[in-house]
């Protein structure tokens, strides 16, 4: 039915122009028409005609390459971030103004079709900067409207929104940046940018089964953090098309977004101290808030296992830390009070070594 509607429209365009071009040769003396009379009228409808139905046998063409057209612009429009589309069109807009503006003296010259080029000229080149530099100059726009704000000295700051984190895909699937957003010692927005959300999709459906299990989880934990925390979570739809690693196009949004990084992967986190990117490591944060244990202190451990030295057992605070125990090996499976010895802070964590009390107090 809309193709009917659309054929039938652009078959009376055909007729429009068909009348147009012989009213327009009349015009110009190149045909000689009486203003009145049968002839004149025949003529119109001949060429009226005749251009109608071409424009009727050409209207599939028509339709079907004005689709072509709507699809692949609403395609490039998708790939396009909405404020690079709202940057696009106000630029759109001024530069059409600058246009008219300038166009309007040459108008008043007395030059025949003058004004008319140089108008058509000035819309296309200034329509074409309106919207291209504010789309490529976005960055120094987003700084000046910010800084615009920042020296602002008359209004008065009663809300502070705490700089965006930007989650990378090991620390998803690691699972504990849940549990730290629940005690509230993170505040939101949270960033997930959709190219970490196609890794993980892409890890979920891996044929691997651990690879499998590790993607889902990190679906999980995402489903988890959106519907059940009371934390800020953004969906950003920055591509970096350019950019193959999802490495290099977190560092590249985080500095867009002037926000920090959190991670619990290693290499990530150097690179982006490289680039004076802050970095929030998970790791680093479970170190940091393991208890303090000084030479000296008693302490009561179950042995679990041997150790790699003769005669040593190992036993594990609740954190995980791995306690040495000179002389455990003999104590395998038994809950024992132990004395620190000393402590050693390493890259991958806290080891802690001790002695049986019963040695300590043979000792004294």
């Amino acid at each position: 039915m809309i193709d009917k509607i659309l054929r039938g429209a652009i078959s009376l365009i055909g007729l429009l122009i068909g009348i147009g071009i012989v009213t327009g040769f009349k015009a110009l003396g190149i045909l000689n028409l009486p203003s009145k009379g049968w002839i004149s009228l025949v003529i119109y409808a001949v060429v009226g005609i005749t251009f109608g139905i071409i424009f009727f046998l050409l209207a599939p063409k028509f339709i079907k390459g004005g689709r072509k057209s709507i699809q692949f612009f609403e395609a490039e429009l998708q790939k396009m971030p909405a404020y690079e589309i709202a940057l696009g069109s106000i630029g759109l807009i001024v530069g059409l103004i600058i246009a008219y503006l300038l166009s309007q003296p040459f108008y008043n010259l007395g030059i025949p079709y003058l004004g008319v080029i140089i108008s058509i000229f000035l819309y296309a080149i200034f329509g074409y900067l309106g919207i291209k530099v504010p789309t490529r100059k976005k960055e120094d726009f987003t700084n000046a409207i910010g800084n615009f704000k920042k020296n602002n000295k008359d209004r008065v700051k009663t809300n502070y929104r705490s700089c965006p984190k930007i989650l990378d895909t090991s620390v998803i699937i690691d699972g504990r940046i849940a549990d730290i957003c629940r005690t509230g010692f993170i505040e939101g927005p949270l960033i997930i940018p959709e190219f970490v959300l196609e890794e993980l999709q892409h890890i979920a459906d891996s044929s691997d089964a651990l690879k499998r299990n590790r993607g889902r989880r990190g679906l999980d934990i995402l489903n988890k953090i959106q519907k059940e925390l009371d934390i800020e979570v953004i969906i950003h739809d920055k591509k970096f098309e350019e950019e193959k690693e999802v490495d290099t196009k977190l560092l590249k949004l985080t500095q867009m977004l002037k926000g920090k990084i959190i991670t619990n992967d290693y290499n990530l986190n150097k690179v982006a101290e490289v680039q004076g990117i802050e970095v929030l490591n998970i790791n680093e944060l479970a170190n940091a808030v393991k208890p303090i244990v000084l030479p000296g202190e008693e302490m009561v451990v179950q042995v679990i296992k041997d150790g790699k030295e003769s005669g040593q057992g190992l036993a594990y605070l609740d954190d995980g830390t791995m306690i040495v125990v000179e002389s455990g090996k003999k104590h395998i499976g038994e809950t024992i009070d132990v004395l620190v010895t000393s402590v050693l802070q390493t890259s991958a964590g806290r080891m802690i070594f001790a002695k049986p009390k019963t040695m300590a107090d043979r000792a004294v």
